[in-house]
């Protein structure tokens, strides 16, 4: 779950205001799926999916792991810079979610692709990580500069990529 008033990152600025902050929004936001009036982090993680399934599609899976870092630098960097005027983990940051999800699928991309019964198992494991935070992911959003905002999604992606590795292995798939 966002906190609203991250004790780590004080609000510095009341709006965004140039093109370097209207970059971070666009970006921080997944192109507006950060403003869904509801279940905003579910759209990020679809985003995450549809990202994976692309790529796939335009068979450039070996590169998704570039993706992944790619989205994790650009993610950290728009997560500290609309902390500075959202205040914390805010709502309505979502590239976290993207990046975790992508997670999820990066050490299969390119190799050989996921079946729909698989994505949709990495969606659902991904989503249960991301909201249930077990150890010690709840305590990773305490790190500060943007860090927090990605890093507790991080782990979501580890533990899904780890639950859908082992649900494939035992099933044969």
């Amino acid at each position: 779950m966002a906190h609203a008033n991250h004790p780590n990152t004080p609000r510095t600025k009341t709006k965004p205001s140039g093109f370097l902050d209207y970059l971070a929004v666009a970006v921080a936001t997944g192109g507006g799926a950060g403003f869904m009036p509801k279940a905003p982090g579910t759209a990020g993680a679809i985003e995450g999916v549809l990202i994976y399934l692309l790529m796939e599609r335009l068979g450039l899976g070996a590169w998704f792991p570039h993706a992944i870092i790619f989205s994790l630098i650009i993610g950290t960097w728009s997560a500290y810079r609309v902390e500075l005027f959202w205040g914390g983990d805010s709502q309505r940051i979502v590239v976290d979610e993207i990046a975790g999800q992508m997670i999820t699928f990066g050490l299969v991309a390119g190799r050989y692709p996921l079946s729909a019964l698989y994505v949709f198992i990495g969606f659902v494991l991904f989503r249960l990580f991301d909201i249930t935070k077990p150890f010690p992911l709840r305590r990773l959003e305490n790190i500060r500069w943007g860090f927090g905002v990605m890093a507790d999604d991080v782990g979501a992606g580890i533990y899904a990529l780890v639950g859908l590795t082992l649900i494939r292995h035992f099933l044969g798939a």
